[in-house]
């Protein structure tokens, strides 16, 4: 059974665009630790800004997988959905992310199988925000599909494939 669970998170992977699969590895190494990101990453100025940028965004992502989403009362829902809306506004606003199946992707591997359940509400609450220009708003929104959105539950099985950046750019 795992080995059908891999395939397909393998083929989810691969219709992603170039520039999601790049951005989910990238995220994955600076979330998970997997690497110097600078040294595997950097290399260009511009690079190096964006990665500091992008390790300044996931400090706090500890914080969430800290916090059990399953028994957070109604008055400990706002830190944790605050915090989850500040990361999905921030991998969202960089543009590589087009739609909500890359975005789940890369949470459950970064938070666990246990914030499927938030991740619809925390992507269509950070997509509706006023940094995400319209446009880019109502795409990201219609990624949405009614079947995630209206979910009556959430597998808790543990993501099996986790992508890793094997071939570095050369500029």
């Amino acid at each position: 059974m795992d080995a059908m669970l891999t395939i397909a998170e393998l083929r989810e992977f691969a219709s992603f665009t170039p520039a999601e699969q790049r951005y989910i590895e990238r995220a994955l190494d600076i979330g998970l630790g997997r690497c110097d990101v600078m040294v595997e990453w950097g290399g260009r100025d511009d690079a190096e800004a964006a990665l500091a940028s992008h390790v300044l965004a996931y400090e706090r992502l500890d914080v969430l997988r800290a916090a059990s989403p399953e028994t957070l009362a109604l008055a400990g829902l706002d830190g944790f959905m605050g915090l989850m809306m500040q990361l999905t506004l921030y991998d969202l606003s960089q543009g590589a992310l087009t739609g909500f199946s890359a975005y789940r992707f890369l949470y459950e591997r970064l938070l666990g199988a246990e914030i499927r359940p938030w991740l619809p509400a925390a992507f269509c609450a950070a997509s509706a925000l006023p940094q995400i220009e319209p446009e880019r708003r109502k795409v990201l929104l219609q990624s949405l599909s009614e079947a995630a959105a209206t979910a009556p539950g959430w597998s808790t099985k543990a993501p099996c494939f986790y992508p890793k950046w094997v071939e570095k750019e050369v500029a």
